[in-house]
C-alpha cells in the first residue's frame, strides 16, 4: 500500500512516499475505507515535525481528513448505518495512504452531488465555521462580519456561510490576488488587506462608523481587530496560523463591552456530542439544496506530490481547500463493473 510513513520528527519536505506500507486492519468500531481524496491541513505540517498537540506513535501515517468508500471486505461493526462500496468522508489519522482505518462514528455519507476531492475537506472547516458563526457568535442576517484570512479553509467556509445567512461579508487577507478569490468564488461584500498600515480604518468605513458585529479570526488578529468591532461585538478564536498566540487588551473589551469566544470544534466528540449531528444535519441539507458548494484550491496534487502541496501551503500559497487525489472518480466506476 502507497503511504506517507513517518517514523521520526521531520520537516514536510522530508517526507517520502512508500509503496509497501501495510495495510491496515479494522477492529472494534472500525471500518475500512478506500481512499479516493485527502485534504491537506496546516496542522499537517505541524504534526510530522512534533509540534501538534496530536502526536500518534511511531509509525504513524500522515493525513487526517479523506473521502471515499467503505472498502469490500470491510468488518461492518454492530449499529454502523454503512456497506461496502457507501461513499463516505471523515476524519481519521493516515489519511494520505491508499486505505485507512476509521471508526465508523467519524464518517459522514457524502452527497450524491459531490464528488470525492470536494467531499475530502468538508469535515473539519465546514462544521468548525458553521459553528462558530451559529452556535458561538449567534450571527444574526443584517450583520456585519469580518473573516480573517478569508480565503483559507475555514475563512472561504465562513464567507460562503455568512453571506449566505444575510450578513454584510467584509473579507480580509494579505494580497489581492487572495482577495479578489473572496470576492469572486466566496462572495465577499467587501474586502481588506490587513497588511496595509491602518486598515482598520477601511472596516470603520465600510462600516459607517459602527464597526462590525463579529470578528472570525484563525490567524491571530483578535487585538488588532478591537479597534474596528462594535459595541456589543462579538470575536471567534479559531486558531493561530500566524504563530502567536495573542496577549489582549482587556481594557478595550471593557470598554466596547466585547465577547471573546473560542471554537475547538474537535472537542464536540468528547462534551457535547448532540450537536454534532444537528451541525452535520444542516450543512448536508445546504449541500442538497446546491446553495453551499466547496471551494478547492485550482491545483490538485496527486498522492505523489503530498509534500508539493504541504509546502505551498507553508508558504500560504492556497486558497480554499487544498486537495490530494488519491484514486479517479473512473478507478471507482471500473471497480465496480
Amino acid at each position: 500500500m502507497r503511504a506517507y510513513v513517518v517514523n521520526k520528527w521531520v520537516h514536510p519536505s522530508e517526507l517520502k512516499l512508500v509503496d509497501d506500507a501495510p495495510e491496515p486492519e479494522a477492529t472494534g468500531d472500525e471500518i475500512l475505507v478506500d481512499v479516493f481524496s485527502s485534504a491537506l491541513n496546516f496542522f499537517d505540517i505541524l504534526q510530522v515535525q512534533g509540534k501538534y498537540q496530536v502526536k500518534p506513535p511511531f509509525p504513524f501515517i500522515l493525513g487526517a481528513e479523506f473521502a471515499g468508500e467503505v472498502a469490500q471486505g470491510s468488518p461492518i461493526p454492530e449499529g454502523c448505518p454503512y456497506k461496502p462500496g457507501d461513499r463516505v468522508f471523515g476524519t481519521a489519522q493516515g489519511c494520505f495512504a491508499d486505505k485507512l482505518v476509521v471508526k465508523w462514528q467519524a464518517v459522514v455519507r457524502l452527497p450524491d452531488n459531490l464528488t470525492f476531492d470536494q467531499g475530502a475537506g468538508l469535515h473539519i472547516t465546514w462544521p468548525t465555521s458553521y459553528e462558530a458563526l451559529f452556535g458561538r457568535a449567534q450571527l444574526k442576517p443584517g450583520e456585519s462580519i469580518l473573516v480573517h484570512a478569508a480565503a483559507g479553509g475555514v475563512g472561504i467556509v465562513a464567507v460562503q456561510l455568512a453571506k449566505a445567512l444575510g450578513a454584510t461579508v467584509i473579507a480580509a487577507a494579505g494580497s489581492q490576488s487572495k482577495l479578489d478569490i473572496c470576492k469572486t468564488y466566496g462572495g465577499a461584500d467587501y474586502t481588506v488587506n490587513y497588511l496595509e498600515k491602518d486598515w482598520q480604518k477601511e472596516v470603520l468605513r465600510i462600516t459607517s462608523g459602527k464597526g462590525v458585529d463579529v470578528v472570525y479570526d484563525p490567524v491571530g488578529r483578535i487585538a488588532e481587530s478591537l479597534k474596528c468591532i462594535a459595541f456589543k461585538g462579538r470575536a471567534v478564536v479559531i486558531g493561530f496560523t500566524g504563530g502567536q498566540i495573542e496577549k489582549l487588551p482587556l481594557n478595550i473589551v471593557l470598554l466596547k463591552n466585547v465577547t471573546i469566544m473560542g471554537l475547538h470544534w474537535g472537542l464536540y466528540t468528547h462534551k457535547e456530542p448532540s450537536r454534532i449531528a444537528i451541525v452535520w444535519e444542516e450543512l448536508l441539507r445546504l449541500f442538497a439544496s446546491g446553495r453551499m458548494k466547496p471551494i478547492l484550491y485550482d491545483k490538485i496534487f496527486s498522492l505523489d506530490e503530498v509534500v508539493v502541496g504541504l509546502d505551498a501551503l507553508e508558504k500560504r500559497r492556497t486558497w480554499g481547500k487544498a486537495i490530494v487525489r488519491i484514486k479517479d472518480e473512473n478507478q471507482r466506476i471500473v471497480a465496480k463493473l
